[in-house]
């Protein structure tokens, strides 16, 4: 899948350093991504990066894909990920995540873009959804923006529900109606 800056696709043996650089607890990006949660340590790396090259080693390719690479289009370099979960399998209730890993490339559109086509990909090949979830905190200024931008509308707040640097901030939930993402 490719944008004007980049393009989605499956992880490479030639990411995987990059990735793992990526995945240390002094990264930037962890202060935005889920900073109420711990990092993942040492060991915990080392095994997450042994299973996502036990995976690309095999093209243990899931399908629909539920993680893609972010990568910049005149580079192929490794840029984030947008990955998809389930809230509830049996409903068809999925939720959407994105990591830009690189602040030099913040503030560009390519977390619209790569979510753009992360949003259109879902829906195409996975017709059972009628919604796509996002779920951030409100401390997350550029995530909330952009979730308001792509057209997801706030559905839950849960207030004071995160601590992040000692203080407490709202969860959010937004979400998109296969209708209205199809309307825009």
């Amino acid at each position: 899948m490719e944008g004007e800056q980049i393009r989605l696709r499956d992880f490479r043996l030639a990411d995987l350093d990059r990735y793992e650089a990526y995945l240390a607890p002094e990264q930037e990006w962890r202060r935005w991504d889920g900073p109420y949660r711990p990092a993942g340590d040492a060991a915990w790396i080392r095994k997450h990066m042994e299973g996502v090259r036990q995976r690309v080693e095999r093209g243990d390719l899931d399908q629909p894909r539920s993680r893609q690479v972010i990568a910049s289009k005149e580079s192929d370099l490794l840029l984030g990920t947008v990955s998809r979960y389930w809230i509830s399998e049996e409903t068809h209730w999925l939720a959407i995540g994105i990591g830009i890993y690189d602040p030099a490339w913040w503030g560009k559109g390519i977390g619209f873009e790569a979510l753009t086509l992360w949003c259109d990909y879902l829906f195409d090949a996975m017709p059972e959804i009628v919604r796509i979830d996002m779920r951030t905190w409100s401390g997350n200024v550029r995530m909330v923006r952009l979730a308001q931008r792509l057209g997801f509308k706030e559905e839950a707040r849960f207030r004071k529900a995160r601590i992040v640097r000692g203080e407490y901030y709202d969860g959010l939930g937004f979400g998109v109606l296969r209708a209205e993402w199809e309307a825009r």
